[in-house]
């Protein structure tokens, strides 16, 4: 049966093409069938990628929003879809990522029955999402779709879901988009800009951090230029690690998990603080040590884009709601008159010297294994992982030399990086896209490898297997010690090759250090989507860090 031209369905999706939506990452589900059907009909135009669960798909909408500064969107069906994807929408409520979640949903007419699957999104998705909603009057669907491009885009980005009554999505839809949504952009008053100028004036110790998303290449470039220019060490947030190029000069680390001590020692020193984007949460701020709030009264000037970030925790000496591009290029204009490329060199000097691969006990050293990734992949080559300690190597010793290659989930999601993968090569298909994934983390979306084979999107994952819930067995020996004490930690993995192969993927096992290069390789040459099986020690849980309880 072919819609009329005009029905909620057709106009929602004739909202997407007019706001440069490309792709849509789903999984089918008869609630919203009208609207698939509408896809239909612009197959040239948006790619429906078909995945193997809602969590993946949604992880990859977020991914998208996260690489492309465009609202990332996720189709599910209702009750168990919604709910299965909502992993995906804490990540980019936490990450501030662009995203619009749509959700099929019972006909209006059988609303508070306890219908089949029936679930009130608004309350669901209230805390999790910036906004959410459900289209109840048909005519109104370009209305209600146009704000939430606009909602998830201006201030602090952040997810959007809408919930799709299936009878009105037959409905007429109304008048028909007229023109792309235009974010709203807040920028920094030059007074102000002044005002910041006269500070760094007289700052002995400025150290400048950097976070937050949204970031434009030529922002990001040009606060970049400056700040190396006059010797201003900058540091990067938590998982934002390639807004900068790491190899410049000036750049200090980053303020994650396992952080430098000599960099937080750098930043409680620090007379002045310039922070652009980052929120200076739990993880960047090591547990909400590194600052004091009467210190950061006389030494804080935060920018951000969401009014509702300043002064959330931290009492600041000047702040400035802004959009993080425009304020880093209104910044990049100052002339302090002075410059600090001392306290640059050994910022730089502490970085490097922490970034130097360590020994380890078992037969991979994963910092030589992360080093080399660096060493042999191009700058444009986009790098992923979802969470626990496997990531602390990738962070700590690759070094990312450009715009837009990380992609990491700073709500500690675990079995984000796979999907966020899949979503980079679906837009980047010409730039290497690597996935490092732990053993847990990878099985709690590690099915979507079949969704790489069916699109032939060539990404590889390198799944480090140590058989253990690392992080939690680590917390366990140090809270509560003793081998009798530790509980529901072990892991009984597949063979991961023989996985690979199993959905037509390219599968290479590797189990020293000295191998890892070739095993990489043969990956990245294999023509097809690839798995690196990396078997590491679970003694050789974190830098600097071993589970003691496993030594023999």
């Amino acid at each position: 049966m072919t819609q009329p031209a005009n029905t909620a369905a057709r106009r929602l999706v004739e909202t997407l093409v007019m706001n440069g939506i490309d792709r849509v990452f789903c999984v089918p589900g008869e609630s919203y069938l009208a609207v698939l059907d509408a896809l239909a009909d612009v197959r040239d135009r948006i790619q429906v990628i078909a995945c193997r669960h809602e969590a993946g798909a949604a992880n990859m909408a977020e991914a998208y929003g996260k690489l492309t500064g465009r609202p990332g969107v996720c189709m599910v069906t209702r009750g168990p879809g919604a709910t299965h994807a909502s992993i995906g929408v804490h990540t980019a409520h936490q990450d501030s990522t662009p995203m619009i979640l749509f959700v099929g949903q019972i006909a209006l007419t059988d609303r508070g029955r306890g219908a089949f699957q029936e679930v009130d999104y608004r309350e669901v998705f209230g805390g999790l999402a910036k906004w959410a909603t459900e289209i109840e009057s048909p005519e109104r669907t370009v209305e209600v779709v146009e704000r939430a491009f606009a909602t998830a885009l201006q201030g602090r980005m952040g997810p959007v879901v809408i919930a799709l009554p299936e009878d009105i999505l037959h409905g007429d839809g109304g008048p028909a988009p007229i023109r792309p949504v235009v974010p709203a952009r807040a920028a920094l008053d030059p007074a102000f800009v002044e005002q910041v100028r006269a500070r760094l004036a007289k700052a002995e110790r400025p150290l400048l951090v950097l976070g937050g998303s949204g970031w434009s290449e030529e922002a990001a470039a040009a606060i970049g230029d400056w700040a190396e220019k006059i010797g201003l060490p900058v540091s990067l947030s938590f998982r934002r690690k390639d807004i900068l190029s790491n190899d410049r000069p000036n750049y200090a680390g980053d303020l994650g998990l396992g952080c430098n001590p000599k960099l937080t020692a750098r930043a409680k020193a620090a007379d002045l603080i310039i922070a652009i984007g980052a929120r200076l949460g739990e993880n960047p701020t090591q547990g909400y040590t590194l600052f004091d709030r009467a210190r950061t009264a006389e030494t804080l000037v935060h920018i951000h884009p969401g009014a509702e970030e300043l002064g959330r925790v931290w009492t600041p000496l000047m702040s400035a709601t802004a959009d993080n591009s425009l304020a880093a290029m209104a910044l990049s204009t100052i002339d302090p008159g002075r410059t600090w490329h001392d306290e640059a060199a050994a910022a730089h000097a502490d970085y490097q010297a922490f970034s130097t691969p360590v020994l380890v006990t078992g037969a991979v050293n994963m910092s030589e294994c992360m080093a080399h990734l660096g060493e042999v992949l191009p700058p444009t080559a986009i790098i992923t992982n979802g969470a626990g300690n496997f990531a602390a190597w990738l962070h700590r010793f690759y070094r990312h030399r450009a715009c837009r290659t990380q992609l990491a989930p700073t709500s500690g999601a675990m079995g984000y990086g796979y999907p966020a993968a899949i979503a980079a090569k679906s837009v980047h298909p010409d730039r290497e896209v690597i996935c490092i994934a732990g053993d847990g983390d990878y099985l709690m979306t590690g099915q979507e490898i079949a969704t790489a084979v069916q699109y032939g999107i060539n990404v590889v994952v390198v799944v480090v297997d140590n058989g253990t819930y690392g992080t939690i067995r680590m917390h366990q020996e140090g809270h509560y010690p003793g081998a009798d004490r530790v509980i529901a930690t072990d892991l009984r993995n597949p063979d991961f090759v023989k996985y690979a192969e199993a959905f037509g993927a390219f599968g290479v096992r590797c189990e020293r250090t000295e191998d890892f290069p070739a095993a990489l390789l043969a990956a990245r040459n294999a023509g097809r989507p690839a798995l690196v099986h990396l078997l590491t020690s679970a003694e050789d849980i974190a830098p600097n860090r071993t589970i003691t309880g496993l030594r023999s």
